[in-house]
């Protein structure tokens, strides 16, 4: 099979139709890098349109409003069921499409999540707490209340919602394929959740009750009633680095309690720092913060005991 070893230079073949299309492709290649139409251009956009820093609502009497800006945190906890864990504070996170995010400056709908071991407050992992109606701005949470949480990822002209739906054939999380969690456009039932307090015996008394923030709670989804759960043994990877899969089960213990892949908190920005959250304040000091004074004075207490106790007839 015929083969041309040598370049335009050479004079030899097609020479001078080579030499017209390589000016053509730099052409192209100059034309598409001044109007910003190159996939790396592109892509740089989308990212850094989901790492744009942004300010977490404050509460001031400890409760969650409608249209607050929070984070939705895993906690750190020691699991057990699995060897190889993701360890640390979880951040409920939007993730991109390999294949389809280089192709374009947009988020691609439906949009993927995941949980990343990140506590900087960004436009990939800062959810704004809207009622059901949309309406309700500025009125309490509750627990058992429907409520959607959306997110902008950044972009002023686009609200997803986290959303999910039963598991089917076609549509299943990734890893443990289990029912999905997806963030939609599509302003629906399926974008309702519910918070539940997290101690079961004490459920049913606090319904209707105000959700605190920085408090553990349970994310219940509304029509099919799972609990949004974080797989830290079930690693993705993704643009971002190592993170773990976001699914809708409920996963119970032998007491019929959800586990602490159940566990989420519904956390706010910090009012002594800017761009800050409540996870960085330090935890207050114990109850028995005295402990170690009543500990140093225990040994003159004893010293004591013998001279009280001493038989009064032998003075």
């Amino acid at each position: 099979m015929a083969q041309n070893l040598y370049g335009p230079g050479v004079r030899m073949g097609n020479w001078n139709e080579d030499i017209y299309l390589e000016e053509e492709r730099m052409k192209d290649f100059l034309e598409k890098r001044e109007k910003g139409q190159l996939l790396i251009q592109r892509n740089r956009r989308l990212k850094e349109n989901l790492l744009r820093p942004m300010q977490l609502s404050i509460t001031e009497d400890g409760y969650l409003r409608c249209g607050d800006k929070v984070m939705l945190v895993n906690p750190d906890y020691p699991e057990t069921e699995a060897d190889l864990v993701l360890g640390g504070d979880l951040s409920l996170c939007m993730t991109l499409d390999e294949i389809k995010s280089p192709l374009s400056d947009q988020l691609e709908v439906p949009c993927g999540l995941s949980a990343a071991r990140t506590k900087i407050p960004v436009g990939r992992n800062t959810f704004i707490i809207l009622s059901a109606d949309r309406n309700a701005m500025g009125q309490v949470l509750r627990y058992g209340q429907n409520f959607c949480l959306a997110t902008t990822g950044g972009f002023e002209d686009r609200m997803l919602y986290l959303s999910s739906d039963h598991r089917t054939l076609l549509r299943s999380s990734k890893r443990s394929w289990l029912q999905e969690v997806y963030l939609t456009d599509e302003a629906s039932y399926l974008n309702c959740w519910q918070a539940a307090f997290l101690d079961p015996q004490l459920r049913l008394e606090c319904e209707g009750c105000p959700v605190l923030a920085n408090a553990k709670i349970i994310l219940n989804h509304s029509q099919t009633n799972r609990g949004l759960a974080a797989h830290r043994h079930l690693f993705l990877s993704g643009c971002f680095g190592k993170e773990v899969e976001v699914a809708a089960h409920t996963h119970l213990d032998s007491h019929r309690v959800e586990k602490p892949r159940n566990h989420w908190m519904l956390v706010t920005g910090n009012p002594r720092r800017d761009s800050s959250t409540m996870l960085d304040v330090p935890k207050p000091p114990a109850e028995d913060a005295r402990a170690p004074e009543q500990d140093a004075r225990a040994p003159e207490q004893d010293a004591r005991v013998p001279g009280q106790g001493a038989d009064p007839g032998g003075q």
